[in-house]
């Protein structure tokens, strides 16, 4: 939670790039790359000074060993000047909303008022890793000096040694218990008796909406190899209910799958992207002449069990509530990311149960959601924010909060309250 502030962080503009499916138009960039161009289109967007930004937070899950530390990469790149620091923050799935919180308690501590905040992430270039024993057989050989001992220890090598593990595949499974993000959102539909056609019908709903609504004013163009790549590839068309319906279950495991209800389909998408905010002290902005959008009012992190990580923005979303002394019938737009649809079905469920609230769908990801539209895991937190920021301009509405469940057990939400303009 926050208290309240004389002079609270706002949010002034955001861009992002196109969300790409893994694989697909983005796969060849790197991280930074995808960050830099989400930076830079900021920067040209709203004319900032670099010279004002006090420092550049971004969020990411899969950094490469190429590119440590890549919110420095991002901003040297973006050509922010090197008297500014740089941060990475890393908190699974709510990353990109992680590092607007950074920028809120840089302020309230004294430490800047001018932020470069958001979130960036490749899963295309999620690395192959070799098994430690193969690992050790790799660094003997290159120490050898001689061709005997080259020959000798190339014949220590066995086939196993050359099948690698997938660090996507292990970033997306739980280590301490051992379950995979899918297999938790089994079961929360198993424990909350959500069905297959309920869980379809929410993920032609998310296509549905990402189709129809206007995502120009939130994308920067990405160029690749002469190519401008300005639109998201992950809605679909063809994501209807009975379509839907034909897809394998994925998670459920033995004798479960054929009761297996989660699918790629009602699934969020892997995906590649960036977003880029850029968030101050309120009067900073009025002094720099920006027109802010919304304030950070409250927000909370809270921690669950990790076989129900999926569950996590309804605790946080209850605390912000309490915070801010509101109902949820209060709030004009929220945001639940789609990570699956069992799972937000279930934090609906678990908010009216509760005692929280009803959950109006009509105001419930209006504009589609991560099914839709992708998950780069590292920036969706941002990619939230920057559409709840979007849908209050569009809508007049006053309040927003936005929600990440994170791998792991735990969820974050925050208040976004949108401000009057003045003069």
């Amino acid at each position: 939670m926050i208290t309240e502030a004389s002079d609270p962080l706002v949010l002034v503009d955001g861009v992002r790039t196109p969300f790409s499916r893994m694989g697909t138009d983005l796969a060849e960039l790197s991280v930074g790359e995808l960050g830099r161009t989400a930076v830079t289109g900021l920067l040209a967007r709203t004319g900032l000074n670099p010279a004002h930004i006090d420092e550049c937070i971004i969020g990411c899950v899969g950094q490469p060993a190429d590119e440590a530390n890549v919110a420095r990469i991002i901003a040297l790149r973006s050509g922010i000047p090197e008297s500014v620091p740089a941060m990475t923050v890393h908190r699974n799935c709510a990353s990109g909303l992680e590092s607007l919180l950074v920028a809120h308690q840089r302020l309230a501590a004294g430490q800047g008022k001018v932020f470069i905040v958001g979130g960036a992430e490749s899963m295309s270039g999620y690395p192959m890793i070799f098994r430690r024993r193969a690992a050790e057989k790799f660094a003997a050989l290159a120490s050898a000096r001689t061709v005997g001992k080259r020959i000798g220890r190339m014949a220590a090598f066995r086939p196993t040694d050359f099948a690698p593990l997938i660090a996507l595949r292990m970033g997306l499974t739980d280590p301490v218990i051992g379950m995979s993000m899918g297999e938790t959102a089994e079961l929360l539909a198993r424990e909350f008796v959500i069905s297959r056609k309920a869980q379809d019908t929410f993920a032609a709903r998310s296509h549905a909406l990402a189709l129809a609504a206007d995502h120009t004013k939130e994308i920067v163009p990405v160029l690749n190899e002469g190519k401008a790549i300005e639109a998201d590839n992950g809605a679909r068309t063809d994501s209807t209910i009975d379509r839907l319906g034909k897809l394998r279950s994925v998670f459920a495991k033995g004798g479960d799958k054929a009761h297996g209800t989660v699918t790629a389909g009602n699934s969020s998408q892997l995906t590649d992207g960036a977003v880029a905010l850029l968030a101050m002290a309120e009067s900073k902005a009025r002094q720099l002449g920006f027109e802010p959008i919304a304030r950070l009012d409250h927000y909370a992190a809270t921690g669950c069990a990790p076989k129900r990580m999926g569950l996590g923005p309804a605790t946080a979303i209850r605390k912000t509530l309490e915070s801010a002394r509101l109902q949820l019938s209060d709030i004009d737009h929220l945001e639940i990311n789609e990570a699956f649809a069992a799972q937000v079905l279930a934090v609906v469920s678990q908010l009216k149960t509760d005692g929280v609230g009803e959950v109006d769908l009509d105001r419930l990801n209006p504009n589609g959601g991560s099914i839709a539209l992708g998950h780069p895991v590292g920036a969706s937190g941002a990619r939230l924010v920057l559409t709840a920021l979007r849908q209050l301009e569009r809508t007049g509405g006053r309040r927003a909060i936005v929600s990440l469940c994170v791998g792991g057990g735990q969820g974050v939400a925050a208040l976004l309250n949108r401000t009057e303009p003045k003069g």
